[in-house]
């Protein structure tokens, strides 16, 4: 899969990343290995050692912050990618230029990781909080077939406790400030469904995606217009047509009742990893068939920018 070099992408969460074990992750077909030096810091390096091609994700984090292969023992530094030290040998001037690791742009904003396969590629800035309730899938389809379900049917790829989706929009797809936004009616569940004589939709769900990234920001809201529930879903493509789903989610204003009693509780939103393959087939192509032709006009009559994320 090609993609942009100059995009970010939210490939783990902060607490995913740590000094005690490399974090293997894919950026489409580009492997990358993820990990904290000795100061905190996340770093980020092509998943391959220079010198005979091993997985640098099935090494080990050294006490000086330098990630070490584990076939031949050789160092790198997170930083650059150069090579630091090989077993026996500690002059760095002996050390051939050619065995350097590629080194990734990393940042590290609202309780992700984000990576960016140009190193030199400015951060972007994001104000999103740092949500409570926390995942991680490896959802089994496409990066675009992923954005496909979620415009078509929602519930294919993720379910909100207590809640359902409808096939009903309560506004089109269409472009505001740089972003994909929709919003869908729900219900309570259940409510007579599937009932073609009930109209009453007290539920709505809002998202705002990225033309590019996919990344996109839910936002579940009662018919007084509360926000109930927030969360930001970071679909990565990764290798083998799968796409990495991470994702946060934060409870909003409490609603009455039993039924907000439902929503509350441990991790209310859940993103499947396994799409069903009949619901799949039988679900019509209604608003990914515009959105396709919308993200295209798009990406045609607006600069490119690095503010890459969905605004809180």
């Amino acid at each position: 899969m090609s993609l942009d070099s100059d995009l970010w992408w939210a490939v783990a969460r902060s607490e995913e990343v740590t000094s005690q074990k490399p974090l293997s992750v894919d950026i489409g077909d580009q492997p990358v290995v993820l990990w904290r030096d000795n100061q905190g810091i996340a770093r980020a390096l092509e998943d391959r050692c220079p010198h005979r091609r091993a997985p640098l994700s099935l090494g080990c984090i050294r006490d000086n912050g330098q990630i070490q292969c584990g076939y031949h023992g050789w160092s790198y530094d997170g930083e650059t990618g150069r090579l630091k030290e090989i077993p026996n040998m500690k002059d760095q001037q002996k050390f051939p230029p050619i065995y350097k690791a590629n080194a990734f742009a990393v940042t590290e904003q609202a309780g992700f990781v984000r990576v960016c396969l140009n190193p030199k590629a400015q951060a972007p800035l994001s104000a999103d909080p740092k949500y409570t309730y926390v995942g991680t899938v490896n959802v089994s389809c496409s990066h675009q077939e992923y954005l496909n379900a979620l415009y078509d049917d929602p519930s294919l790829i993720l379910s909100i406790r207590g809640v359902r989706f409808s096939p009903y929009l309560m506004s089109e797809l269409h472009e505001e400030n740089g972003l994909l936004v929709m919003e869908r009616n729900c219900q309570w569940h259940p409510l007579h469904w599937p009932s073609h004589f009930v109209a009453e939709f007290p539920l709505t769900l809002l998202t705002r995606t990225h033309p590019l990234t996919g990344e996109t920001q839910l936002t579940l809201r009662d018919d007084q217009f509360n926000d109930l529930l927030h969360a930001v879903l970071s679909p990565v493509p990764s290798a083998r047509g799968v796409t990495a789903v991470r994702w946060r989610a934060e409870l909003g204003v409490r609603h009455p009742g039993v039924r907000g009693a439902v929503l509350r509780g441990i991790n209310p939103l859940s993103v499947l990893a396994s799409v069903d393959g009949s619901k799949l087939r039988a679900t019509k192509p209604t608003v990914s068939l515009h959105g396709e032709d919308l993200r295209k006009v798009m990406l045609e009559t607006t600069p490119a920018t690095h503010d890459q994320t969905v605004a809180a």
